[in-house]
């Protein structure tokens, strides 16, 4: 089977974009399932429950997210009530939402298991990503020999380690975060894909999505700056695994990159 993992959604400019191309990439790469991260999705930074129901509209079958997971309240009463919207797994015992999930949809019969980790580099405060991986990936496999995990980080080198740690035990490791797609696809030797960051699906002139003046003056300035996402021509980055079904090893992975209009 072949699944999609689409970097971090930025704005209304990316929504949109993800809107454009995605059936036709679904249909144009026989894509079978569709992972992508949101937490950027509504205004910047925090999903709402318009935008994730967009998302799934234009054919997202699971969204994760990270550190921005909570910046718009209203999303937490629709993650108690929608397990396709993942928060990190390794947050806090009791908060809303759940880190991991299976899911099957009308294009192929395969379970799937999405498991969404945030990394502590760097970042806020966290349990263990790698410890907490190992523990949801364990209830997953219960379910689903496809396992993809979002690995939500900063550094480049914890997200090596966990792609590392987890070779063999699911189908893909995938970074996000960053905004930056990485060229450093592979399939590890125990038949894990992997990739250090997806990209983001956002303005291409910007910095990360932003206003480009925004990010440039408050570097310049070191002052508080309002940031706005940027317009323009959409990126949409992400990456394509090829998985069998029964085993859950990865046969191949390769980036993606298009360009929609403004």
């Amino acid at each position: 089977m072949r699944i999609l993992f689409l970097g971090d959604v930025v704005g209304r400019p990316g929504r949109r974009a993800v809107g454009t191309v995605l059936r036709q990439l679904i249909g144009r790469a026989n894509i079978d399932f569709v992972i992508a991260n949101c937490e950027n999705a509504s205004g910047g930074k925090g999903i709402d429950p318009d935008g994730a129901e967009e998302l799934h509209d234009a054919g997202v079958d699971v969204l994760t997210s990270g550190n921005h997971v909570w910046q718009i309240p209203a999303i937490v009463g629709y993650m108690r009530e929608s397990r396709r919207l993942l928060r990190p797994v390794n947050f806090p015992p009791g908060v809303p939402g759940s880190g991991w999930v299976v899911h099957t949809n009308g294009r192929s019969s395969t379970p799937v298991g999405v498991v969404n980790v945030i990394g502590r580099v760097f970042m806020g405060s966290a349990d263990c990503p790698f410890r907490a991986a190992e523990v949801a990936i364990a209830s997953v496999r219960q379910d689903a020999a496809v396992i993809v995990l979002d690995m939500h980080a900063e550094a480049t080198s914890e997200k090596v380690a966990m792609g590392r740690f987890l070779d063999g035990k699911v189908s893909a490791v995938v970074g996000s975060h960053t905004h930056v797609q990485t060229a450093d696809e592979r399939v590890l030797p125990g038949g894990t894909a992997y990739i250090t960051d997806a990209g983001m699906c956002g303005p291409e002139n910007s910095v990360l999505g932003v206003k480009t003046e925004q990010v440039v003056r408050r570097f310049l300035t070191q002052m508080p700056t309002r940031f706005e996402v940027a317009g323009g021509p959409v990126v949409v980055h992400g990456a394509i695994v090829d998985v069998d079904p029964e085993t859950g090893r990865a046969a191949g992975i390769e980036r993606v990159r298009e360009l929609v209009a403004a």
